[in-house]
């Protein structure tokens, strides 16, 4: 069941990408899951969730070298995206650390490229650095993780900062800030917003909306959380999934479409945002 073109995203560069794609952290560190994780990432490509997001910090490597390990043989399927400490954030540094992860990845490109937080980096040098990786073709587009308005507003006034294709962040039914200003701003420069831990890495609270809706449908309350998400414009989702039923019950959050009042009833338990808030990060 592969993902239909309105299950897409589109990135600044015209290229579709699906909405719904498979998340790693924490995956790749326990020898007694690594097959049900593999197995869990197969499955996740044969029902359409070809984008995969990695880190060179998940496990110091270890989530890039069981991509590898998953999906080596479906590569020309994939739509890979890593992301580089921001102590590596330097003109060498990001085309050092991206090497590095081609090799665990056993690729010869990644698909997108992002600068994992702000945290001390040259921001001029890691936009240099990511466009002589596109130069030399061993990057495909490049985008940042965790960046705030003003962080993006300070990007976009760098040379070569308007070629960035998206921001990765925390963001789902109960931390909604981004939803004041970011998530407009990213729209306004046509710009999609990646999100990650879209179902609060399983913490939601208990009862309410989430579960009364759940209990409707005869699904359970993280694929409405999860397909709140789906359902936001210009937003895609990293879910993290380590066995095959977790995979497809992610797959089924993205057939899920949420009814105006049930949108209204999640809206009235999370509240939107009224004002500014620091982007959260986990």
């Amino acid at each position: 069941m592969a993902q239909s073109n309105a299950a897409t995203v589109t990135l600044p560069s015209g290229e579709a990408i699906p909405k719904l794609g498979q998340g790693t952290w924490e995956m790749g560190e326990r020898p007694n899951a690594r097959k049900s994780e593999i197995a869990a990432l197969r499955e996740g490509i044969d029902l359409g969730m070809t984008l995969i997001d990695t880190a060179e910090m998940y496990g110091e490597g270890e989530s890039e070298k069981l991509i590898a390990e998953a999906l080596g043989d479906r590569r020309d399927e994939l739509f890979i995206v890593s992301k580089v400490y921001p102590h590596n954030g330097s003109e060498r540094g990001v085309q050092s650390a991206c090497e590095r992860s081609l090799k665990r990845l056993k690729t010869d490109r990644i698909d997108l490229y992002l600068l994992h937080w702000r945290g001390g980096e040259d921001l001029e040098g890691v936009i240099a650095g990511f466009e002589k990786l596109k130069d030399d073709g061993k990057i495909r587009h490049w985008g940042v993780s965790n960046f705030d308005t003003d962080d993006m507003e300070e990007l976009l006034s760098l040379d070569g900062g308007d070629a960035c294709a998206t921001d990765q962040i925390l963001f789902n039914v109960a931390r909604r800030g981004a939803e004041f200003d970011l998530l407009p701003w990213l729209r306004e420069h046509r710009m999609p917003a990646m999100a990650y831990s879209p179902v609060d890495h399983a913490r939601l609270p208990r009862g309410g909306a989430l579960e009364q809706i759940a209990a409707a449908r005869g699904v359970s309350a993280f694929q409405v959380a999860l397909a709140w998400v789906l359902q936001q414009p210009q937003v895609f989702a990293i879910p993290k999934a380590s066995d095959v039923a977790h995979v497809r019950e992610n797959r089924a959050a993205l057939d899920l479409h949420l009814s105006a009042d049930e949108l209204a009833d999640i809206d009235r338990q999370f509240k939107p945002p009224k004002s500014k808030r620091p982007l959260e990060m986990l």
